[in-house]
């Protein structure tokens, strides 16, 4: 079932509705069609006790200003094309198309107003099993420079075996880059229960996509093999983020995971999380080819409070955005980013909850 309610009215008074999915499974959820945020999303523990395990925050103005202002994307969609463009320039077919430096002269997460500062259309599908939300949004042709109208669809739905299902299409009329994904932080025990170091991650993937400093792919794929990049075995996550290896990423991961045996059709298994107090477990499937592993380096006490005045805090949270390679459109070899006109765009992931 689906409980629809006034989140609040942005400045140019288009009113924002929160709308709650639940269905009897372990898990229910929270969005608003402002960024397509996530606000709640309440999962049992082994004993039967609720947790709200993504962080957010209580009102649309914190959503708001916080976008604005501090950043971390919470809970929202992120396009047309998520993480780093290199340069913040691209080309397509020999035409150059200069994009916001939102970042060490790059560009991150769309640009100066991305989809996360976007007001998305719903339309409810109500059902007392697998409740879906729709939300669209037309993203005009140049639009923070990115060639073509980009007709985009984020659907949320819940699964009758306790999962969130995202799924994104996508259309243009006009030859572009498009790479969507979803910007959950998710803490198992709770949003506002600290640190995730104690959480076990376990991620199928033999490579990631080197970076440089500034956070930019150098074409390289590095072997996981013998590294602190490994999660083929399941690990707890906090183990390496004193590593002097990486400081330069405030003692955290921020790395694109690429997910082993991929074909871009079938949804499968990819990556999980553990948090052995709570016994809570999520399971991610995807038929995305990477996953971007995060572990909210950056989060400061600093920054608006979260939901119920919970304090901000680095490795509060983590998390795993489904998603094509980092500035494929700059590297031969990489995941195709490029959508053509007659094309769909259609990539979905599932993160589904258990209680061991």
């Amino acid at each position: 079932m689906i409980k629809k309610e006034l989140f609040g009215i942005l400045p140019d008074g288009r009113e924002v509705y929160a709308y709650t999915l639940s269905n009897g499974s372990i898990v229910s959820a929270r969005i608003i069609n402002y960024g397509g945020s996530v606000v709640n999303l309440w999962v049992k523990d082994k004993n039967g006790k609720v947790a709200d395990v993504i962080c957010g925050y209580d009102n649309l103005a914190d959503y708001y200003s916080g976008y604005l202002n501090n950043g971390g994307f919470q809970g929202a969609i992120i396009g047309r094309v998520s993480n780093r463009i290199s340069k913040a320039r691209f080309t397509i077919d020999g035409v150059e198309y200069k994009l916001f430096e939102s970042e060490r002269g790059n560009c991150n997460h769309g640009g100066d107003v991305g989809f996360n500062k976007r007001f998305w259309e719903a339309v409810e599908y109500d059902s007392e099993t697998e409740p879906a939300l729709v939300l669209s949004y037309l993203s005009p042709d140049m639009e923070e420079n990115f060639p073509g109208n980009l007709k985009v669809e984020a659907t949320y739905s819940l699964t009758k075996d306790g999962g969130l299902s995202i799924n994104f299409k996508a259309v243009t009329d006009k030859k572009t880059i498009v790479n969507l994904t979803n910007h959950n932080y998710y803490n198992l025990s709770g949003y506002e229960c600290g640190t995730i170091a104690d959480h076990i991650v376990w991620i199928d993937a033999d490579t990631i996509n080197e970076l440089d400093n500034d956070f930019i792919p150098t074409g390289k794929f590095a072997p996981v093999e013998g590294t602190l990049f490994d999660f083929r075995t399941p690990k707890e996550i906090g183990k390496a983020f004193n590593d002097p290896s990486l400081a330069f990423q405030e003692g955290g991961y921020d790395n694109c995971f690429i997910i082993n045996d991929s074909d871009e059709k079938t949804i499968k298994k990819a990556a999980s999380v553990f948090d052995p107090k709570s016994g809570r477990r999520m399971d991610m499937y995807t038929n995305q080819p990477c996953v971007l592993l995060y572990t909210s380096n950056w989060l400061s006490e600093k920054e608006t409070p979260f939901k119920g005045g919970v304090k901000q805090r680095k490795h509060c949270a983590l998390c795993l955005e489904t998603q094509k390679m980092p500035d494929s459109i700059n590297h031969p070899g990489f995941t195709n980013t490029v959508l053509n006109p007659g094309e769909v765009y259609d990539y979905t992931s599932i993160f589904k909850f258990s209680n061991d």
